[in-house]
């Protein structure tokens, strides 16, 4: 298994650089199956969604779209793709960042009550709770 990075994914959704698309697009062909997938992380999937957004001014929808693209790729393996699922229906649905999305719905996972913040509008959102301070 090879683990692939940001940049080289981000070639293969956004499609900018006809050399390094092609070198993407030949990396996943020779070195990844079903069988053998490349493995991403959910830290590259979170540096996706911010140059999507912040380099490639992609809104929600679009950047949700792109992420569901890669999930559904059977040559990828990718880390917590059911959280990642699931925190982009929350990042589609709310005024909530991506990451404080994905972050609700791993420390559900592994069993927590909610997550605390300080954050009024992350609060809002389905498993974090507000935490009143000074």
């Amino acid at each position: 298994m090879i683990g692939i990075d940001t940049d080289v994914l981000l070639r293969l959704l956004v499609r900018d650089l006809d050399a390094q698309v092609r070198a993407a697009e030949k990396l996943i062909a020779t070195h990844c199956s079903s069988d053998e997938p490349g493995y991403v992380s959910r830290l590259v999937i979170v540096e996706i969604v911010w140059a999507l957004k912040g380099f490639y001014g992609y809104d929600r929808s679009q950047i949700a779209a792109s992420i569901r693209a890669l999930l559904n790729v059977s040559e990828l393996e990718v880390e917590s793709a059911d959280e990642i699922h699931a925190a982009l229906a929350d990042y589609e649905s709310s005024a909530t960042g991506f990451v404080d999305c994905l972050l609700a719905r791993t420390n559900a996972t592994i069993g927590c009550d909610h997550t605390v913040t300080f954050d009024r509008k992350t609060a809002k959102l389905n498993g974090f709770k507000l935490l009143s301070g000074g």
